[in-house]
């Protein structure tokens, strides 16, 4: 559960940031976001919810790119091993 509330709070500082920086070209194409946990989920459905209100606030695409599976660590890894675009 507290890993739930980590997600979220950290998604939803990231959804409201200020109009200023969502006036840059950042993102230049569309985000990942990586859920280590299993489809349909209390985590999940945020992510899905966080990353509609992303999508319309930044008009750029979020894709929510679940990975469940032990206990978290395949997703985890998903993230550490993706490319840093930034």
């Amino acid at each position: 559960m507290r890993q739930i509330a980590i997600l979220g709070a950290a998604c939803l500082c990231a959804a409201m940031m200020p109009e200023a920086v969502a006036a840059q070209s950042y993102p230049s194409k569309p985000i990942r976001m990586i859920v280590p946990w299993s489809p349909g989920g209390t985590s999940d459905t945020i992510a899905r919810i966080l990353g509609q209100k992303m999508t319309e606030q930044w008009g750029q695409q979020v894709v929510i790119d679940t990975r469940p599976g032990a206990s978290g660590i395949i997703g985890t890894e998903v993230a550490m091993r993706a490319s840093a675009e930034g």
